[in-house]
């Protein structure tokens, strides 16, 4: 397994040359294109870090969660994974730990377990993949994009919770 990546790496190379191809000429046009990319993407994402740092160290998360855990409890969706719909769209690696840390609490076979592994794998990081995506090509002006996918985000936690109560 180990092998695969110089293996792959030396038969692009082989088959460059074969081809005639400038091969590291062609890579260092690639890679200072990547630098660019990184330079035209790097304050986007500084931003969203900041911004994510910021709700967390205020408690505006905790917060909103606290406010939003009685509405979806009488709704009939479990209050333990609001912190989970609430921070999934902004970072995926706080979902993942609150994912982790209600595994420990709750189990991952309970209902709350199952409807946030399902609420994992079908919602997305919303302002991070907005941040990537349209800061790589510089688009400034995201029109209707953040609507359809926080709408997006708001349907995998409902459909996510249907899912569990009908197949689970």
């Amino acid at each position: 397994m180990e092998l695969i990546m110089p293996i792959f790496a030396s038969v692009v190379v082989i088959f460059g040359l074969v081809r005639r191809v400038p091969v590291f000429d062609i890579f260092l046009k690639g890679a200072k294109e990547g630098i660019q990319l990184l330079y035209n993407i790097a304050p986007t994402i500084i931003g969203l870090v900041f911004a994510v740092d910021l709700l967390k160290s205020s408690g505006a998360i905790d917060r909103l969660c606290t406010m939003a855990a009685p509405i979806a409890e009488y709704m009939g969706f479990p209050k333990e994974i609001v912190p989970m719909v609430l921070l999934r769209p902004i970072s995926g690696s706080g979902a993942t730990a609150l994912l982790t840390s209600l595994y420990e609490t709750s189990g991952p076979d309970s209902f709350a377990g199952r409807v946030a592994s399902v609420l994992a794998g079908a919602s997305e990081t919303t302002f991070y993949a907005i941040a990537m995506y349209y800061g790589s090509i510089k688009v400034e002006k995201i029109r209707h994009t953040l609507i359809a996918a926080l709408a997006a985000d708001f349907t995998a936690f409902v459909m996510s919770v249907i899912t569990i109560r009908v197949f689970g």
